[in-house]
């Protein structure tokens, strides 16, 4: 009924309103009404004169002579039930601004991209070999009072000097209560007009791509809020939820739950998200709470699921959705990267459908992000007794295709941020410089929330800004020189999904809460930029004399030390270098010794 595809008419064509030189067509899918009547800003909102026809396909049509582009319009829909509802268009591709509820007729796009090289040049690219780090941006609060454009032209600016190669954007998709920052979405076509037009935001993702940046838009597929207007009971009957009472809810946030077992609703969904990467050149989608999709049980006591046909709690609709979801954007948008936001230990998210996998590109590692926040978060001398913890995600790095995220839901509710995690007593500058360092040798690509790059001490809040005036500049430094080193050394990205990309020189020095590891750009790599060995002290102590393996005899420079002064350390180190020479250890033909600050990491690779 619903099509999407390169074969089909795209359902938001087909769906809503579209104005044309001697009227407006309007199509909304609502097979379980008694009636449906289009109403708006054109009758003056009287709701009796332009009745809509039903079709066979449960499509109700109307053309109104008097409707214009930019006039405000509802549904008004006699239900099943025989209620009288008004509802905002499901396809909008233009909404009221909150708390106004009313869609709004789109005019055609008058925007004119300019980043033809860059759409053409993204399917060529192999994402899994590239650095990534993404910027995980809430547009509302990284500075106040920026729309789109003027968000853009800053935003690029920073990002780009930070060496950031993705912005990824917290939904802006539209939504009715601010403070669900965007993640219980009434209008899956409509971008909030909060922060500008459509052919705004298109603006930002083109300038964000003219600097050599990609856009990732955070998307919200597994439930929508109940907001009166919107989804729910939308003809009378659970159409876009689960009929089933024990399916329609999602208990954790007080939405519904999408059906995804109905074709109609799951066209919707994938529609949707075609027309995000499609209309406005996203280079992808971040798919939020996956694991409540998946699980029948999710977030459900006893008795209040019931299992499928083998018994078991897996939601077979959900998993043929996610399937299909994915093959169709990587078909219809070559180069689109769908990353799952999944915390269990569900099998193959990023193994391809035709090997029995879900199909993403990446998955967030909440393992990871949990296990590290909670081992920097101890006093240091009782690190220790987590540190295999730590040691286990380098071990596992590579079960999936993996986003190392410190994520906005890290920053709330009490949690603190990365900064006021440290505890008191530590010098917390040179913590946080040493906790961006693992983030960014760890294999797997990068994501760190706004603030958390220049030390933000206030809990992050959509209603207020961050706190520029008190910077970190230290960190800050740190942070950039991280990314541009993750980039620009095939060691540090080239090989993140291979196991064979990595190898220990410590994991068990627990004395002295160190870990040591080489990165390398393929398994044979000796040379300098292609092989990385990179050193953490977790302790609070300076470490003098410390003997370490290494591989390659001779000069290792030096190349990044977060206890260098620039940073705001104290410049403790090794002089630029140190030299592997021929006495064994860790199981390796040469070694050295290395000056250890506290709290620092120390990266170094072959001079030659």
């Amino acid at each position: 009924m619903l099509t999407v595809g390169s074969d089909g008419e795209p359902l938001w064509l087909r769906l809503g309103a579209h104005p044309g030189p001697t009227g407006t067509a309007f199509a909304v899918w609502a097979p379980n009404a008694r009636s449906v009547t289009v109403f708006g800003e054109f009758d003056d909102w009287d709701g009796s004169t332009h009745a809509m026809q039903p079709g066979s396909d449960g499509v109700w049509t109307a053309v109104v002579d008097e409707a214009r582009a930019g006039m405000a319009y509802k549904y008004r829909i006699v239900g099943a039930d025989g209620q009288v509802r008004d509802k905002a268009d499901p396809v909008a591709r233009e909404a009221g601004l909150p708390p106004e509820t009313a869609s709004i007729i789109a005019p055609p796009s008058s925007f004119r991209w300019t980043d033809d090289r860059w759409q053409a040049s993204r399917p060529l690219r192999n994402p899994a070999t590239e650095p990534m780090s993404i910027y995980e941006v809430h547009l509302g609060s990284w500075r106040t009072g920026l729309g789109y454009r003027a968000a853009a032209l800053e935003l690029a600016d920073y990002v780009a000097e930070l060496g950031f190669t993705h912005v990824q954007l917290m939904p802006v998709t539209e939504h009715p209560y601010g403070g669900s920052w965007g993640y219980q979405v009434s209008s899956y076509f409509a971008c909030s007009g909060r922060w500008g037009s459509a052919d705004d935001l298109r603006f930002f993702v083109d300038h964000l791509h003219s600097r050599g940046i990609a856009v990732i838009l955070d998307w919200v597929p597994a439930h929508f809020p109940k907001d009166p207007f919107a989804l729910g009971e939308f003809d009378g009957t659970p159409l876009y939820e689960h009929a089933d009472p024990l399916r329609r809810e999602q208990p954790d946030w007080g939405t519904y739950a999408f059906n995804l077992g109905r074709p109609e609703v799951r066209d919707f969904l994938v529609a949707s998200a075609v027309y995000w990467c499609t209309e406005f050149h996203l280079d992808g989608l971040r798919v939020d709470a996956v694991a409540s999709m998946l699980y029948l049980d999710y977030s459900r006591g006893d008795g209040q699921w019931r299992p499928n046909a083998r018994g078991t709690n897996e939601n077979d609709e959900a998993v043929d959705f996610l399937r299909t979801l994915n093959d169709t954007v990587h078909t219809v948008c070559p180069g689109a990267l769908m990353i799952a936001e999944e915390s269990t230990a569900w099998p193959g998210v990023t193994t391809a459908t035709g090997h029995g996998g879900l199909g993403f590109d990446f998955k967030w590692n909440l393992g990871w992000m949990h296990d590290l926040l909670s081992f920097v978060s101890r006093p240091p001398d009782r690190r220790a007794e987590v540190q295999e913890h730590v040691a286990f995600s380098l071990t596992h790095a590579t079960a999936e295709n993996y986003v190392l995220p410190i994520s906005h839901d890290e920053v709330v509710h009490g949690k603190g941020t990365l900064i006021t995690r440290i505890p008191d007593g530590c010098d917390r500058p040179a913590h946080v410089r040493l906790t961006l360092a693992f983030q960014w040798a760890h294999p797997g690509k990068k994501l760190l929330f706004m603030g958390q790059e220049f030390g933000q001490e206030h809990e992050w809040a959509d209603d207020r800004g961050l706190d520029w005036e008190r910077r970190d500049d230290g960190i800050a430094l740190a942070a950039g020189d991280l990314a541009r080193l993750h980039a620009a050394l095939p060691a540090m990205h080239r090989m993140d999904g291979d196991a064979r990309g990595f190898d220990w020189l410590d994991a068990r020095d627990l004395r002295n809460t160190v870990i040591g590891f080489l990165r390398r750009s393929d398994e044979h790599a000796r040379t300098e930029g292609e092989l990385v060995a990179c050193v953490f002290n977790f302790s609070d102590r300076d470490l003098y004399g410390y003997r370490l393996g290494f591989p390659v005899r001779g000069v290792w420079r030096e190349i990044l030390n977060t206890a260098a002064t620039e940073y705001g350390g104290h410049g403790i180190g090794n002089l630029g270098q140190i030299v592997a020479v021929d006495e064994p250890s860790h199981g390796r033909p040469y070694s050295a010794t290395i000056t250890l600050p506290a709290a620092s990491a120390v990266f170094f690779t072959p001079a030659r």
